[in-house]
């Protein structure tokens, strides 16, 4: 079983949305000795559904904003950032595949500025494409700055269709012995609750994840240019806009132009 030692100390955390940190790694924040934030994208959706409650998207964002800083501030986190879209506003959610030359190049000054030790971002599943955009540009900071890159698991579809949370799809080459799992004693568990519990517009998340438990692994080796599996991808059942082979051929693209 590994260990997440290599993460607590000056660990920047890149995930896709507000919330995304609190459900994923609330526990391994508060054993952080330095932990920062960057969160690729301002969390509010064209889609009107999503903020229509709200008045308008630029409410929403606000308000999800607000509930990070909340969150994050119930365990000390107080460097939080976002990555910067070609016009130099924050990226809207579900657009970051859209965005991934400005968004890396945010985020690499955001890694000259801050100097993190390691990163700690999301697993490429298919959840989410703001999700395996966060994915692909760790992948491309490691290739550049050398910078160890961890990452962990939020929710996909099994190739069956059925919905998975906190677990690593299998992946040829990835190793059990490499997958590190952490418990929260009652105090973390209770902090962790308190964050979840601050993001009052997602109310689904706290019945959807198991809190007490957290896992983590070194990224592995993805081929960006597929989708990660072969089966319908989460936001393809959800019949959003955007299917796997667009997202991986953005993926291609951007790699292609960073090797060129």
């Amino acid at each position: 079983m590994a260990d997440v030692s290599p993460l607590l100390g000056r660990t920047m955390v890149l995930v896709a949305h507000p919330d995304d940190e609190s459900v994923g790694c609330g526990v391994l924040l508060q054993r952080m000795r330095n932990g920062i934030v960057v969160f690729a994208t301002d969390g509010g959706p064209t889609d009107r559904y999503f903020w229509g409650e709200y008045g308008t998207r630029e409410a929403y964002v606000e308000l999800r904003e607000r509930e990070a800083r909340d969150a994050l501030g119930i365990v000390g986190i107080r460097e939080v950032h976002y990555l910067a879209g070609p016009d130099g506003r924050r990226i809207q959610d579900q657009e970051a595949f859209r965005c991934l030359p400005t968004a890396f190049a945010s985020l690499k000054q955001l890694v000259d500025e801050l100097k993190p030790q390691a990163l700690l971002t999301l697993a490429y599943e298919g959840g989410h494409p703001d999700h395996d955009s966060c994915s692909v540009l760790a992948h491309a900071l490691q290739s550049e700055r050398k910078l160890p890159v961890w990452e962990v698991p939020l929710y996909h579809r099994s190739t069956d269709g059925t919905g998975v949370h906190q677990e690593f799809l299998p992946r040829e080459g990835a190793r059990d012995e490499d997958v590190a799992s952490i418990e929260a004693t009652p105090d973390e568990l209770a902090r962790k609750r308190r964050m979840v519990e601050a993001y009052a517009s997602q109310p689904g998340i706290v019945n959807a994840f198991k809190l007490d438990v957290e896992r983590f692994r070194p990224q592995v080796a993805y081929d960006y240019s597929l989708p990660p599996h072969p089966g319908k991808l989460n936001y393809e059942v959800w019949q959003w806009r955007m299917g796997g082979e667009e997202v991986s051929r953005a993926f291609t693209e951007f790699l292609n132009g960073r090797r060129r």
